[in-house]
């Protein structure tokens, strides 16, 4: 799981894929965030802490704005985190994400073939590549900035 997967398969499933599998998913999604966080303890501890409710903010976000990308991915990002503190999370995480493999199966995969021939120069593989460049540096600014005299 990464955060721009996970980030997908939240807009897919809030534009309406997966139709009741997707309203089941989303509500699962929903009570996995307002689950009470038990951060893990040093040992001699007896119980975990309960603490504030990470991810709140960030799924209150994504519902004002359901097609907004960055807001799916800061959530994926949150529910990570949380998911390394909070071994309970972690498991009940991985079980909504087996659930969502229909919606994951159709949220854009990748499949890349190269195959004969030699390649010459770099060959990328994956999804959503950007401010990419080969061997070319960005043009530099002029000394005196956009539209400066030159020699004179």
């Amino acid at each position: 799981m990464d955060p721009v997967t996970i980030g997908a398969v939240l807009l897919a499933i809030l534009s309406g894929a997966g139709e009741g599998l997707g309203g089941k998913l989303w509500d699962g999604m929903v009570a996995l965030v307002r689950r009470p966080f038990r951060k893990d303890v040093p040992a001699g501890d007896t119980a975990g802490v309960a603490i504030a409710v990470p991810g709140s903010a960030e799924l209150a976000a994504l519902q004002q704005a359901p097609r907004n990308q960055e807001r799916a991915v800061a959530l994926a990002e949150v529910l990570l985190a949380r998911s390394a503190a909070d071994p309970g999370f972690r498991r009940a995480l991985e079980c909504w994400w087996d659930q969502a493999e229909p919606i994951r199966a159709g949220t854009g995969g990748v499949s890349n073939v190269i195959s004969g021939g030699t390649q010459q120069g770099p060959v990328l593989q994956g999804r959503d590549f950007s401010n990419l460049s080969f061997g070319v540096s960005p043009p530099s600014a002029s000394p005196g900035g956009p539209g400066a005299a030159s020699g004179r």
